[in-house]
């Protein structure tokens, strides 16, 4: 037991040789596919696609008014969530903030069961009492989808706490965005992260803008990675738009944070095609911005492009894939539609009350 109260306790001198500089390789350069086979290339895109096809059938359903309250949609950004779950264990528990579809389907979470929880039915998650910013799943490890800015961090904080306090071989990546990075319980885990070394690998999802303010006009320093250079946490810059890099960053972050030195930054450049949530305009950036990005750094096109050149992929191969996603997306609409509403007892149960 001694051990564990002291489950916190580090040294000064192994915190002093940490570094808070960027770090990073170029295997990408010399081995486009980073060596996995096309099965595996397969698979990546496959998991991308799915997330992107569900999202688009997520704001067809909002349009419709058949999923209430805020929707975030996670397109654009599915190279990030699919290339961490590519590296880290499955049991490895995951805590997102509230852009989190995606990180649900990437976590194995059933499609059906994520769609009814956004339209509110019997069937979802949370049994419809959730919607689409909480969800979680135990059997998944993932806990949460959090709507209040940055809240997500102290709670990853807590897990890796935890994980360390039992012996654990876990890690637990814990996500945000850039329009959370400068807030105050954010700077709180980091600090006791590092003071503590606990195996948390914070994943920051820059996708250019908080809301409908560019980070640029946010944030004093905009290399985000470098934001736990103060606690002795290093950090790394990734280009969040391609799945290849994310898994080339996150491999050498997951070996660090699993390997008992501490912490870790990864910052995903990434870009998120809609506004914030279904209801923002998007008026604070241009069309040609979102096509330029669309155009030049899709993360489907950008890792169809390496399976055309590298392996052969073909048109038909991947129209193949396309239409299978899209029933599988296409049934779980139907069962979200079709599922009962909540029993008014429900908003009663999962909940602690005095007596």
């Amino acid at each position: 037991m001694a051990n564990k109260r002291n489950a916190g306790a580090t040294t000064s001198k192994s915190r002093t040789r940490r570094s808070g500089t960027k770090t990073g390789a170029a295997r990408l350069e010399t081995d486009p596919t980073l060596g996995l086979s096309k099965d595996r290339l397969f698979q990546l895109y496959r998991d991308m696609l799915l997330i992107r096809r569900f999202e688009e059938k997520a704001g067809q359903l909002y349009g419709m008014g058949l999923i209430g309250g805020f929707c975030h949609l996670y397109i654009g950004q599915e190279a990030v969530v699919v290339g961490m779950k590519a590296i880290t264990r499955e049991d490895d528990p995951v805590v997102a903030s509230y852009r989190c579809h995606g990180h649900m389907l990437a976590s194995g979470m059933e499609a059906r069961g994520v769609m009814a929880e956004l339209t509110g039915r019997r069937g979802g998650y949370s049994h419809g009492k959730g919607g689409s910013m909480h969800m979680f799943s135990v059997d998944r490890a993932f806990y949460g989808g959090h709507g209040i800015v940055g809240a997500q961090v102290p709670i990853g904080t807590g897990i890796g706490f935890a994980l360390k306090y039992t012996d654990s071989d876990l890690i637990c990546p814990t996500y945000l965005g850039d329009g959370a990075v400068n807030q105050g319980q954010v700077y709180e885990s980091f600090n006791m992260a590092e003071l503590w070394q606990l195996p948390v690998l914070y994943v920051i999802e820059n996708n250019k803008y908080g809301m409908g303010t560019s980070v640029e006009r946010a944030s004093a320093t905009t290399e985000l990675y470098q934001r736990g250079e103060a606690f002795g946490i290093p950090g790394e810059q990734v280009d969040g738009m391609h799945v290849l890099s994310v898994m080339e960053a996150a491999q050498r972050a997951v070996e660090f944070v699993r390997n008992g030195r501490g912490p870790f930054i990864l910052e995903m450049l990434t870009y998120r095609y809609r506004g914030h949530s279904m209801s923002d305009p998007a008026k604070y950036r241009t069309k040609e911005e979102v096509q330029k990005m669309r155009t030049e750094k899709d993360p489907l096109l950008r890792l169809r492009e390496v399976m055309e050149a590298e392996c052969g992929v073909t048109d038909d191969e991947l129209k193949a894939i396309d239409r299978e996603i899209k029933d599988h997306v296409s049934e779980a609409a139907e069962y979200a539609q079709e599922s009962p509403e909540p029993d008014p007892v429900e908003m009663y149960t999962d909940v602690t009350r005095e007596r």
